[in-house]
């Protein structure tokens, strides 16, 4: 299913959110920003559980991957700016400036990194929307013992170096986030599922905010050739407390969720379920995946 398709308006905060939040064929945005970021290689085929072999190999794409609704866009148009850190956000492992690490989307869709000028990326073609896909490199090797990095996307005008909690000019609240590793292949992740009469759904989406206040979305997807089996993936998540928030849309209205600990988890009073998932400290060699149940009527 494609990723082009046009991009609602991005909602500024939580309130607007439930305000708005009826059923549709995409779950409401909880975060500032609208759509998705995933690293990919050069071609824009999302990657093995975000695994990499050599750290050229790793590119960004927007939109929210295979199973995705058709309204469930890409970023908003504009100008982004991105960066690759450890997983906290402390480290910034991006070895140019910040001028360098631009890009823009039109239509849900990447065109390219002009705004960068002479110090620009390199580029790939997404094969599946014809879109551009951006090479991270160069950043530094993570300090991780995971092999974990973090890539960060935000809207250049929401750069804010005065910002309490910026990472490097970065404001978690305003950017969107997606892990990888490079040279690692144990797998940490946090899994969502969402069943309807004992069947695992597609298209249905988690929104995830890592432990810096940055978020993403994901959507339940079947790929085996990714090792997805019909649930919204997360991965090479850090240790530390993320949240998983799901909440009514098009095929699931929500009869129960179970967090990660087997907890039955109460939807608050905007009928979204946030769960709490406290990821352990890698431990080398050790595959682990968290799983959050959602079941749908």
């Amino acid at each position: 299913m494609s990723r082009t398709s046009a991009v609602a308006a991005a909602l500024v905060s939580m309130a607007a959110l439930l305000v708005a939040a009826q059923p549709s064929s995409a779950a409401p945005d909880p975060a500032p920003v609208k759509g998705a970021i995933f690293t990919t290689d050069a071609t824009g085929v999302p990657v093995n559980l975000n695994h990499y072999a050599n750290k050229r190999d790793v590119y960004l794409n927007g939109g929210p991957g295979i199973n995705a609704p058709d309204d469930a866009a890409g970023l908003p148009d504009g100008t982004y700016s991105f960066q690759v850190t450890d997983p906290s956000g402390k480290v910034l492992l991006s070895e140019d400036d910040v001028a360098c690490r631009q890009l823009t989307v039109l239509g849900g869709v990447i065109q390219g990194v002009t705004p960068s000028g002479a110090c620009a990326h390199v580029t790939g073609t997404d094969g599946e929307d014809g879109g551009a896909t951006v090479q991270l490199w160069p950043f530094a090797d993570t300090p991780n013992n995971g092999g974990v990095y973090k890539a960060w996307v935000t809207p250049t005008t929401s750069l804010d170096c005065d910002a309490p909690g910026n990472k490097h000019c970065f404001v978690p609240g305003q950017s969107k986030t997606d892990n990888f590793k490079v040279r690692e292949d144990a797998t940490v992740e946090i899994d969502a599922r969402f069943w309807k009469n004992g069947v695992a759904q597609l298209g249905m989406a988690a929104y995830w905010t890592d432990t810096n206040g940055a978020s993403n979305v994901k959507f339940s997807e079947y790929a085996p050739e990714l090792l997805a089996f019909r649930e919204a993936h997360i991965e090479a998540v850090e240790p530390g407390t993320h949240v998983v928030t799901v909440g009514d849309q098009a095929g699931c209205v929500i009869s129960k969720v179970r967090g990660a600990r087997g907890e039955n988890v109460r939807a608050g009073k905007d009928g979204l379920y946030q769960v709490s998932v406290d990821v352990a400290t890698w431990r080398a060699g050790s595959d682990i995946t968290y799983r959050v149940e959602v079941t749908c009527r």
